[in-house]
């Protein structure tokens, strides 16, 4: 007969240890969990998506340059295939009028032996030959030197243009590039902005508002741009333009008039007073005079942040300027702006 044994139970003891262990390893998990992500502090989470926010400019200057670089290239190909049609034209001419005496010659009984040995050889080497033989007359030796000159240059306006082709590729995949980046560096702000509560989001708007406010309100007690005079008609007829855009929304790429990015204001402003400043802040900064901090004067340009960024100078340590995504086109002082490079003057 089979013995029933019951299965031997584990001591209390091993019980109390089993479940100790258990739960030391859950309380360390959460606590490993927690230490990995804890959730970030509003000021952390705003001086980060300030970042960002900087790094999407610099992005939005970058793209912009590349643009402007496209549609130049795209003008100097146009300009050198309208060239290289012309010169195929009167190349086609010239032939015309070498075909047109050996045509008359084969009807009268035969084909010159130059003219032969032109229309069955190659052009280039062509006038050695015929001298050679001493075959070619002065009238023929100017057409045929005549297209040598334009199949030459009918060969370097190619290479040019297919160089100025290859240069506009890479510019295009440039352009992608940095779209893509600033698209990143928005994307990730949002990310972190949507890690904060409603109500911390709502802190930092209202944060935002009171910094646009506090400088709304420097502006309004420097009316007189405090007794500063304006560099020049130009300068103090740009910033009056820029002045009236105040609470336009900054976006990238934009020029105006509904929404700027900072570059795209100060081209707007200078336009409005008959001047064409280039596109973007890297090209900016050479439309005039550079200056230092102690020489601005309203109307200057000044720049910023290795010239990521940049406004116009409306006295009193005040700028001017499409600031940055989600926030709208105000006076600010330079305390706030980071690490200024130059001014640079326009016209005067």
């Amino acid at each position: 007969m089979a013995s029933h044994r019951r299965p031997k139970q584990p001591s209390r003891t091993r019980v109390t240890v089993l479940t100790a262990t258990a739960a030391a390893a859950v309380a360390f998990s959460a606590q490993t969990g927690a230490q990995a992500a804890p959730k970030p502090k509003i000021d952390e989470v705003k001086s980060k998506v300030d970042k960002l926010y900087h790094e999407a400019e610099e992005a939005t200057e970058q793209h912009s340059l590349a643009e402007e670089r496209r549609g130049k290239l795209q003008k100097e190909i146009g300009q050198i295939q309208d060239r290289v049609a012309r010169g195929q034209q009167e190349l086609n001419t010239l032939r015309d009028q070498i075909g047109s005496v050996a045509s008359a010659q084969y009807r009268s009984g035969g084909i010159d032996p130059a003219l032969q040995l032109f229309l069955s050889s190659n052009p280039d080497d062509y006038l050695d030959k015929a001298s050679a033989i001493g075959r070619v007359t002065d009238q023929q030796a100017d057409v045929l030197a005549s297209i040598q000159d334009k199949q030459r240059t009918l060969a370097q306006q190619r290479a040019e243009a297919t160089a100025k082709l290859a240069d506009l590729e890479e510019v295009r995949k440039t352009l992608g590039e940095k779209k893509r980046k600033v698209q990143s560096k928005l994307a990730d702000a949002r990310k972190l902005l949507n890690t904060l509560t409603a109500e911390e989001r709502a802190r930092i708007q209202q944060q935002e508002q009171e910094q646009a406010e506090r400088a709304s309100r420097a502006a309004g007690e420097r009316v007189d741009l405090g007794n500063e005079v304006p560099a020049s008609g130009l300068g103090a007829a740009a910033l009056s333009a820029a002045a009236t855009q105040l609470g336009k929304p900054y976006q990238s790429g934009q020029e105006g008039p509904y929404a700027y990015d900072c570059s795209g204001l100060t081209q707007w402003a200078y336009r409005q007073a008959g001047v064409r400043l280039s596109r973007v802040t890297y090209t900016q900064q050479n439309d005039g005079t550079k200056i230092g901090r102690s020489q601005l004067r309203p109307g200057d340009l000044v720049f910023f942040n290795g010239l990521s960024h940049v406004g116009l100078y409306a006295g009193n340590n005040t700028i001017l300027h499409a600031p940055k995504p989600g926030a709208v086109v105000r006076y600010e002082s330079m305390n706030y702006m980071g690490t200024f490079q130059f001014g640079v003057r326009i016209g005067g």
